[in-house]
């Protein structure tokens, strides 16, 4: 065996080693989902099921009304992530290949929103959605958040590697500015958008602090609000809590699988300057 070889097999070796050290936790949780009450306590604890049972699952949605909850997240995640694809695309380009007057020093203010942390937001954008009539409602949860600094961020840096000479190319053909960004710029910019909608779905599905803020109606909680139910005053019903925690991931997971090749391109792209 030569130095190279000796030197792949050690780099594989730590990487699977530091993959599992990672992943540990989430096999400990989706298997603890499968014990019973007993069992998930026991010191020394198991690793393995000792008798692998669904009652956990079945409790939640029969007592927990998760049905309606998943409905309700996957609403608001897919609404808002469309429209904050639209609007930080369009915010991207405009920033990346229209150049007017002040449009840097528009573009340094909006990135700068990213230094303020969002309780100090929150007050605000609170009076605004109470403003508007939209306290209570799925559109309080889904507006708001639609256009964020790193989404704009994010198409900006990757319409600045779209060679400007192709939208002149365009314009000399007779072709609109409308047509250029629909025809061209959008089916060029899928990666960075496929980037952007994974990230915007998650945050979106696991977001809780707004929605509580926002949300009164028991029947329109997202799934995080319907978590949190699980934790009383004075006892936390693990079982129940585990089981939908592990259902909750399952989402967020479907969408990465599916956007996973556009998201690598657009993460290896996105940071690149004409």
């Amino acid at each position: 065996m030569n130095m190279k070889t000796r030197s792949n097999w050690l780099t594989y070796t730590v990487v699977i080693f530091l993959a599992a050290l990672f992943l540990f936790p989430i096999f400990w949780i989706v298997l603890s989902s499968f014990k019973s009450g007993s069992e998930m306590f026991r010191f020394p604890p198991t690793f393995l099921p000792e008798k692998f049972t669904l009652d956990n699952y079945r409790n939640a949605f029969q007592k927990g009304n998760f049905g309606r909850y998943f409905f309700n997240s996957a609403l608001v995640s897919v609404l808002s992530t469309i429209l904050t694809v639209i609007i930080n695309t369009m915010a991207g380009y405009a920033f990346a290949k229209y150049k007017f007057k002040g449009s840097n020093v528009l573009f340094i203010f909006f990135i700068a929103t990213l230094m303020l942390p969002l309780e100090v937001l929150m007050i605000p954008i609170f009076h605004v959605v109470k403003f508007f009539k939209m306290y209570n409602t799925f559109a309080g949860i889904i507006i708001p958040p639609a256009a964020t600094p790193t989404g704009v961020f994010l198409l900006r840096q990757y319409f600045l590697s779209v060679p400007n000479e192709l939208i002149e190319s365009a314009r000399v053909d007779g072709a609109s500015e409308t047509r250029i960004f629909f025809s061209i710029m959008l089916p060029i910019a899928k990666p960075a958008m496929s980037v952007l909608a994974i990230f915007s779905f998650m945050w979106r599905w696991n977001d809780f602090m707004w929605p509580l803020l926002v949300i009164r109606d028991v029947d329109k909680y997202t799934v995080q609000l319907a978590l949190a139910n699980f934790s009383g005053q004075f006892s936390v019903d693990w079982n129940s809590l585990i089981a939908m925690s592990v259902v909750s991931v399952i989402p967020v997971l479907i969408v990465f699988l599916l956007f996973q090749k556009q998201f690598v391109q657009g993460m290896v792209t996105s940071g690149m300057k004409e």
